[in-house]
């Protein structure tokens, strides 16, 4: 059997895990992914295989279509975020498909309270005029007492909110589908965008779905108190990019960490690349050597056991 992976923090790694599908019998197939693979290299590619590892491609019915048609009996969506997958396709078409939930929580919001210190205190402001001869010291802000409005509040989010906590800032968590954290009752909860004016951040931890698109919106910044700090490492359709860009350029955002975008990579004519206070990720925050291990090893071990049924 063949299986194809497209998803990148996997393929950096792709040698450590050659002898786990050789164990199963499994040739694979690792194509070189910056990002993503387009629709049209899928079709060609997906139905050469009997199982597909999707990172964050266009896995879209059409694609699935041609997989049916061609050997593919099953797939696994690498890491959480399924909004880039047509899984009622997948119904439809009889093929077998599942996530990695939960795999990469404190990794990623790791990342976002990195991002919440960079923004606070201009850390990458200071490191931009150094590396080009100048000394600067940019007066920044406290953590201690800051107000952060965390949109999304499932695994990511819960695991970020324990570390905002820990720097002595008071957490609003969105999210209408997660319960409560008994462990932090000190987390409070509203509807969104009720007290947003209260924020001093705005940390996006959220799926994609079709009530989280553009969430952040014009509406919602022009709600927001001035020199209001934006971090992402949710999805970056959850924010408006265009309006953040309008914010940005009004001074009501003061700054913005974006480890995702509304397009990957990032256009190069992206506003956002000349704004002088942005901070830029490449849609890496969950990608450490021990998250991708254990993420990969789950997906492998669940595509295995689908390709198992499948062959009888």
């Amino acid at each position: 059997m063949k299986v194809l992976v497209t998803c990148p923090p996997m393929l950096g790694m792709i040698d450590h895990f050659q002898p786990l599908f050789e164990q199963h019998g499994m040739e694979v197939t690792a194509p070189k992914v910056v990002q993503t693979m387009s629709v049209e290299e899928l079709i060609e590619i997906v139905p050469q295989h009997d199982g597909w590892i999707i990172g964050d491609d266009p896995a879209k019915r059409a694609v699935f279509e041609a997989g049916k048609a061609g050997r593919l009996k099953a797939a696994v969506k690498w890491g959480i975020g399924v909004d880039n997958v047509d899984f009622a396709a997948c119904e439809d078409l009889g093929i077998p498909i599942t996530n990695t939930p939960n795999m990469f929580g404190a990794e990623v919001a790791d990342v976002a309270m990195g991002y919440v210190i960079a923004l606070a205190r201009e850390t990458f402001h200071i490191d931009d005029g150094v590396r080009r001869g100048e000394w600067p010291k940019p007066r920044g802000i406290s953590l201690a007492g800051k107000t952060v409005a965390l949109v999304g509040y499932g695994d990511i989010g819960k695991n970020a909110a324990k570390r905002m906590l820990a720097a002595e800032m008071k957490v609003i968590a969105y999210d209408p589908f997660a319960a409560d954290a008994p462990e932090m009752p000190m987390v409070e909860r509203a509807v969104w965008p009720e007290r947003l004016e209260e924020a001093d951040f705005l940390v996006v931890t959220s799926a994609l779905t079709a009530t989280s698109r553009h969430l952040v919106n014009a509406e919602a910044l022009a709600r927001a108190s001035p020199d209001l700090r934006v971090v992402n490492v949710g999805r970056g359709p959850v924010i408006d990019e265009r309006a953040l860009e309008a914010a940005l350029e009004s001074g009501q955002v003061y700054s913005a960490a974006l480890d995702v975008f509304e397009l990957e990579p990032l256009p190069m004519d992206s506003y956002l690349r000349a704004h002088p206070r942005c901070v830029f990720g490449s849609h890496n925050a969950s990608n450490t050597a021990d998250a991708v291990v254990r993420t990969s090893e789950l997906a492998v071990a669940r595509l295995m056991g689908f390709l198992d049924l499948a062959v009888g």
